[in-house]
């Protein structure tokens, strides 16, 4: 499991419009907060969360704030701009030595289904997994093998087996399958629907004869 340093600036807790104004210099208001502490406030450069983030792994984060202290802990939630997808909040969970922690883990698809190879579609439902683990137990992300899923096959939570690791989506949640290429005809009919759905009503209007008779 990588660790990443993470270096922030205190901030007190302050009106919407000073940190807005902050937003616009670049920085990300961000919490961290941990079992039996004071939560730190702090903010952070925006483009020094991008590692964390914009990844398929997890990494452990040491919280630096103002260049003091050594705070680890995980990325727990990020808000992003609706607009501008610019981050807009980040928090993070402390971790303690010894205790569980809940997260969700990045799925990693690896190899080359025999599905797909013969035209069939992935079709992917789940991208994270939520589990709970001992901090030395966190991976990085969970790997799942589709080289021998082939066209209605699939795997759901319960054929995942982790040492150390309780998953806590539900057993017959699917996470991936590989199923049948659509029929030419359907979609065509499905773009015909959407056509007849979007067209317009033609106007007609009466000519100035027309009216008069």
């Amino acid at each position: 499991m990588a660790e990443l340093k993470l270096e922030t600036q205190s901030r007190e807790i302050s009106t919407k419009g000073a940190i807005n104004q902050k937003r616009r210099e670049g920085f990300v208001p961000g919490i961290y907060y941990a079992k039996g502490s004071e939560p730190i406030h702090f903010f952070v450069q925006e483009v020094s969360l991008k590692p964390l983030i914009y990844t398929t792994e997890m990494n452990i984060v040491n919280l630096v704030v103002d260049g003091k202290g050594d705070h680890r802990g995980i990325v727990k939630e990020v808000q992003f701009d609706p607009l501008t997808d610019h981050i807009i909040h980040i928090d993070l969970q402390g971790i303690t030595v010894g205790e569980t922690i809940q997260m969700q883990v990045p799925i990693s698809i690896v190899g080359q289904s025999i599905g797909i190879r013969l035209g069939g579609r992935l079709q992917q439902s789940l991208h994270k997994i939520d589990i709970e683990c001992l901090p030395k137990d966190i991976p990085q992300n969970i790997e799942i093998d589709i080289s021998e899923l082939n066209i209605g096959d699939d795997i759901l939570v319960k054929d995942i087996s982790m040492e150390n690791i309780k998953i806590l989506n539900s057993e017959d949640a699917m996470i991936i399958a590989v199923v049948a290429p659509r029929a030419e005809e359907e979609v065509e009919a499905e773009e015909a629907e959407t056509l007849e759905a979007t067209a317009e009503p033609e106007v007609i209007s009466k000519s100035k004869s027309e009216e008069e008779a």
